[in-house]
């Protein structure tokens, strides 16, 4: 299983301006060339590198490895423009966003990652340094720091090549490394059910509720702050916008690590797997107000089941997905479905049965019960295989 570490990098200020001046000649050849390809209508990476290579190396004065990164980087991003538009991320064809986003090339921001080999990157771990090129020639001695439990791992599991990235004006080198995987339970006694939401973040069948209340007080604030600031439009409003947002993401990516943790550590205490929905292009089936599409849409559902998957894959605990078709009107106990099951947001009421329960716990039971029947058929699913630890 691979798992990328970031690193933070300690240069100085004069390797700073050489690690700015090779991102942006990296993203400036990248975005040439991708307007090339898409002129062109061919984006794979071979006929890129046949027609943009030499140009990238001589415009940009990028070296050989620097200028093959590049167009691959190119035609990587091809290549996920072309899976999200047939998984209907931007929308169905024919739609705006869809035409507005498959009529134009790929574009690439100044600061954009840029990928590093082992022939452009070397690590002193005990020195805690590394050797890197740039457009002003090899930098050696640039220190780097971090958890000492995270270097660890970079040192003896870093595997494949490493991307220079800066982030709210720092650096950083995201690692891929190698991680031994767990044996895999495949006698489990039982499966978690796991109900995500908005009110409640996520529910388990074990009664367990993280509610977000006070994590929604903050994204409405976020938003009201993000409005002022995009109202005002100044140069030190959008810089301050720009820290805002990573603050937002941060505390979102944080929340739902330990929400993960504590899911995944229950679930292999207790000899489990763990069993969700699968909210694939949720954002296209479902029709909602537009105060309502503001709140679902601002949430980071796949990343708290990618962050469950592949924490549950460091751990051997199988997990499954499961339809999310009526799982919230069906009765955990007689299974009658009927809309008029759900009285209101939070209880669950069946008009046959007459079994009371709070609406999320009974979904999470729906959803148990659900990843019991796919297991048994034999419906394995696959947990991320690439995820980012900081």
């Amino acid at each position: 299983m691979k798992l990328v570490v970031r690193v933070k990098l300690l240069p100085t200020p004069v390797q700073a301006a050489a690690f700015e001046a090779t991102l942006r000649a990296c993203n400036e050849a990248a975005t040439w060339v991708s307007a090339t390809g898409f002129e062109e209508q061919s984006t794979a990476n071979r006929a890129l590198r046949d027609r943009c290579y030499a140009t990238v190396k001589e415009r940009w004065g990028l070296g050989a490895q620097a200028a093959q990164h590049s167009i691959k980087k190119t035609a990587d991003a091809y290549t996920a423009l072309r899976a999200n538009l047939k998984a209907g991320n931007y929308g169905h064809p024919g739609g705006k966003r869809y035409e507005r986003t498959a009529g134009k090339p790929v574009a690439f921001r100044k600061d954009a990652a840029q990928p590093y080999d082992d022939r452009m990157l070397s690590w002193q771990h005990e020195a805690r340094t590394v050797s890197i090129w740039s457009t002003a020639g090899r930098l050696k001695g640039v220190a780097f720091t971090g958890q000492a439990e995270q270097l660890a791992v970079v040192a003896a599991r870093r595997h494949g090549e490493s991307d220079l990235i800066r982030q709210n004006g720092t650096w950083y080198l995201l690692a891929t490394c190698e991680i031994a995987e767990a044996e895999l339970n495949s006698y489990p006694v039982g499966f978690l059910g796991v109900d995500l939401g908005i009110v409640n973040i996520a529910s388990t069948c074990d009664g367990d509720r993280y509610a977000g209340r006070r994590l929604n007080r903050h994204r409405a604030q976020d938003r009201k702050l993000r409005t002022k600031l995009q109202k005002k439009g100044t140069k030190s409003a959008k810089r301050r916008a720009m820290r805002h947002a990573g603050k937002e993401k941060r505390r979102a990516r944080d929340i739902n690590h330990k929400i993960s943790k504590r899911i995944v550590a229950a679930a292999q205490r207790t000899g489990r797997g763990i069993a969700l929905e699968d909210l694939g292009g949720i954002r296209e089936r479902v029709r909602l107000r537009k105060p309502q599409r503001v709140t679902l849409h601002s949430w980071s559902f796949h990343q708290l089941g990618a962050f469950i998957g592949y924490k549950a894959k460091r751990c051997g605990v199988p997990v499954v997905y499961v339809n999310p078709a009526y799982t919230s009107q069906e009765c955990s106990k007689c299974h009658h479905t009927e809309r008029g099951n759900r009285p209101s947001r939070a209880v669950f009421t069946c008009r046959v049965c007459g079994f009371v329960e709070h609406a999320d716990l009974n979904s999470s039971h729906n959803i148990a019960a659900r990843g019991w029947w796919m297991w048994v058929r034999g419906a394995e699913s696959q947990a991320p295989a690439l995820m980012l630890i900081a």
